[in-house]
C-alpha cells in the first residue's frame, strides 16, 4: 500500500508581482535584478525572521508556510509596507508591487510540497488582492483579531475557482487605497490595475461649428460606455475623463493621475448625415502610439462606428471579450439620426444636475422616444432623470417621479434586457420603496452588464450600507471612487458607510472631499456635525449645523427615516446621537 499522505494545519502566504510581464517587457534585465534584490534584502529575511519557509517559487510568485496566522500576516504586512518604501521613488507605472493572499487550513505534505484546499484558497485570495495590498480569509481574520493592530476591511464572500464553498475575504489597506499609491512627492496616482486600463479624453469637435461640441462629447461618452462593458478592461468613467476637457494635458500626467496606462484621443467631424471619427490610442508609459484609425459612417450607423472603435482597441490591447459581451454587441442595430441627436442633448442636460436641466433633459428624451421608441437607452436615461428629480425633490410630486422611473426602466428592459442604466434606475426605485434586497439584486445586475460602472458600484455600495453590510458597502464605494474620483456623491455614500462603522476620521475625510466638489451639500454637513458630536468637537458641530439650516432652510430631520432607510433603526439613532451629544437636537 502507498504511504498515507501526511496532513497538518498551516498558514499559507501566496505572493505575486503585479504586471510582471509588462515590467519585464519594458526592462528585462533591470526588472529581474530588482526582483532578486527585493527577495535577497527584504522577502527572505522577513520570512525567516518570523519562522516561515518558502515552499514554492514559480517565476515572480512565492508560496510560504508559517506555523501561525499571526506570523503569516505580520510578515505580509512588513513586506508590503517595506516594498512601498523601496519603490516609492519610481513613476507609478514602473513600480514593482505585490499582491498577497493569506489562508489557514489543513494541507497535505508531499515531500517538500504542500497541497490541498488550504493552499488553493491562499492562491485565489492573492488574485483578489489590490496591487500593494493583502487579502486574508475569514479564518485568518478570526485568528488575528485582537492580536494585530492592522485594520482589515470586510470584502464580502467570493466564489473562487475549484472551491465549492464561498470564501470570506478581508482586505488591507482598510481605506482601499493601494499600498504605495503616492510617490515620494505625494503626486503619483494609484498604481496600474492588473489588466489593460484606459481613459477616453473628450473628443475634439472638427465640424467647424462650436455649437456641435455637444455632439462630439456625446460620441465620446458612448465610446466610454462601450469600453466600460468589456470586463477585460479597466475604464475610467466619464466624470473623471471629462475633467480634462479644454486643458490639452500631458498624456503621461493623465495616466499618472488616473492610475491608468492608455489614453484614447479623438476627434469628430459631422457633415450632413455622415460622421467621421478619428481616434488614436497612446501608451502613457512611453508616450508612443499603439494604434490609430479613421471611421466613416452614416449617422444611422453611429453605433456600428462606436463598436468599430471599441473592437479596434480590444484587438490592440489583446483583450478577450466573453461570449455574452460579443452577443450583446451583435444585437445592436441602427438608430434614427434625429433621435440620437436629441438623446445626446438630453444626456448632456442631465449631467448638469439642476432642476432646470432635468426638465430640459426630459423634453429632449421624450422627443427622442417619440421618433425612435425602440431604443432601450432612451427610456433608461429618462428613468434616471426622474430618479434624480425624486432624490432632490425637483419639478413636481416625488411619487410621480418614482412611478415614472419604474415604468420607463421596465420598458427599457422589455426592449433590451442588457441595458445597465435601467437596472440602476430600478435599484434606486426599489430602495426608495423599501425593497432593499431587490435593490441589491438590480444593482448587481447592472454591474454584470457594465463591470466598470462607477455609478453601478456607488448604487450597490449605497444599498449595502442600508442593509447593514457596511464593510461590503465600503469596498464597493471605494471601487466606485477608483473608477471615477470626480463623481463626488460617492464620497458622501462612503462617508456614511464609514460613519456606520465608527471610523470617524476616515468618514470625515470622505465628507471633506465631497464638500470640495459640492460645497452646498447639506447632508455632508449633517453627518460631519454628528461626527464632531461623537468626537466632542461641539463648537465645530454647531457651526456646521447652522450652515445646514442656512443652505437648506426647509431641512427636516423627520424625513431622515424615509431618506435613510436603514434596515437596522439603530444606524439612524447613531446619527442622531451625534447631534444630541452636541446639543443640536433634543
Amino acid at each position: 500500500m502507498p504511504p498515507q499522505a501526511t496532513r497538518k494545519l498551516a498558514a499559507i502566504v501566496c505572493t505575486d508581482i503585479v504586471a510582471y510581464s509588462r515590467l519585464m517587457e519594458a526592462d528585462e534585465d533591470g526588472t529581474l535584478e530588482r526582483m532578486k534584490a527585493h527577495r535577497r534584502e527584504l522577502w527572505e529575511p522577513e520570512i525567516a525572521g518570523r519562522g516561515g519557509r518558502i515552499v514554492g517559487s514559480a517565476g515572480d510568485g512565492l508560496m510560504i508556510e508559517f506555523a501561525s496566522a499571526v506570523s503569516a500576516v505580520e510578515c505580509a504586512l512588513a513586506i508590503q509596507k517595506a516594498m512601498a518604501a523601496r519603490e516609492a521613488g519610481r513613476p507609478a507605472g514602473q513600480r514593482m508591487l505585490l499582491r498577497v493572499g493569506v489562508n489557514i487550513g489543513e494541507v497535505m505534505v508531499d515531500g517538500s510540497d504542500l497541497l490541498g484546499d488550504g493552499v488553493n484558497i491562499a492562491a485565489r485570495l492573492q488574485a483578489l488582492a489590490t496591487p500593494g495590498g493583502i487579502c486574508i480569509s475569514g479564518k485568518v481574520h478570526d485568528e488575528i483579531r485582537g492580536a494585530l493592530a492592522a485594520d482589515f476591511t470586510h470584502g464580502g464572500e467570493h466564489a473562487v475557482k475549484n472551491i465549492a464553498r464561498a470564501v470570506r475575504v478581508w482586505r488591507w489597506p482598510a481605506d482601499g487605497l493601494p499600498n504605495g499609491a503616492a510617490g515620494a512627492n505625494g503626486d503619483a496616482g494609484p498604481p496600474l490595475p492588473d489588466k489593460p486600463s484606459i481613459a477616453v479624453l473628450p473628443f475634439e469637435n472638427m465640424s467647424g461649428d462650436p455649437e456641435q461640441d455637444y455632439f462630439a462629447d456625446g460620441i465620446c461618452e458612448d465610446v466610454i460606455t462601450d469600453l466600460s462593458k468589456v470586463s477585460g478592461l479597466f475604464v475610467t468613467a466619464r466624470h473623471s475623463s471629462f475633467a480634462y476637457k479644454g486643458r490639452n494635458p500631458d498624456i503621461r500626467v493623465v495616466c499618472r493621475e488616473l492610475g491608468i496606462r492608455y489614453v484614447l484621443e479623438g476627434s469628430v467631424r459631422r457633415a450632413g448625415r455622415r460622421v467621421r471619427i478619428n481616434a488614436q490610442l497612446i501608451d502613457g508609459l512611453t508616450g508612443g502610439h499603439v494604434w490609430a484609425d479613421r471611421f466613416d459612417r452614416d449617422l444611422e450607423d453611429i453605433f456600428a462606428a462606436q463598436d468599430d472603435v471599441t473592437r479596434a482597441i480590444v484587438r490592440a490591447l489583446e483583450v478577450v471579450m466573453t461570449r455574452d459581451e460579443k452577443a450583446r454587441r451583435a444585437a445592436r442595430g441602427k438608430i434614427d439620426p434625429a433621435a440620437y441627436d436629441l438623446y445626446i442633448r438630453g444626456r448632456g442636460a442631465i449631467a448638469r444636475i439642476t432642476a432646470e436641466s432635468m426638465a430640459e433633459a426630459r423634453g429632449y428624451l421624450a422627443r427622442a422616444i417619440e421618433i425612435d421608441p425602440g431604443q432601450a437607452r432612451f427610456h433608461a436615461w429618462m428613468a434616471g432623470c426622474h430618479c434624480i428629480e425624486f432624490a432632490n425633490g425637483w419639478n413636481g410630486d416625488s411619487k410621480e417621479h418614482l412611478a415614472a422611473a419604474r415604468a420607463l426602466a421596465d420598458r427599457a428592459l422589455a426592449i433590451d434586457a442588457n441595458e445597465p442604466a435601467a437596472y440602476q434606475a430600478l435599484a434606486l426605485v426599489d430602495l426608495r420603496e423599501g425593497d432593499l434586497e431587490q435593490a441589491r439584486r438590480n444593482a448587481e445586475l447592472s454591474l454584470e452588464r457594465d463591470p466598470n460602472s462607477a455609478v453601478g458600484f456607488a448604487s450597490l455600495g449605497n444599498v449595502y450600507d442600508f442593509l447593514g453590510r457596511h464593510e461590503e458597502a465600503v469596498a464597493a464605494l471605494q471601487q466606485a471612487v477608483r473608477l471615477d474620483p470626480e463623481f463626488s456623491i460617492t464620497q458622501q455614500f462612503l462617508g456614511r458607510a464609514l460613519f456606520s462603522l465608527g471610523r470617524y476620521e476616515a468618514a470625515e475625510t470622505a465628507y471633506m472631499k465631497r464638500l470640495e466638489k459640492a460645497p452646498n451639500s447639506d447632508f455632508s454637513r449633517l453627518f460631519l456635525a454628528a461626527i464632531y458630536g461623537h468626537g466632542g468637537r461641539f463648537e465645530e458641530a454647531r457651526r456646521l449645523w447652522q450652515s445646514v439650516r442656512e443652505i437648506n432652510p426647509d431641512f427636516d430631520l423627520a424625513r431622515l427615516r424615509h431618506i435613510l432607510p436603514y434596515r437596522d433603526p439603530a444606524r439612524l439613532e447613531h446619527l442622531l446621537d451625534g447631534l444630541r451629544a452636541a446639543r443640536l437636537i433634543e
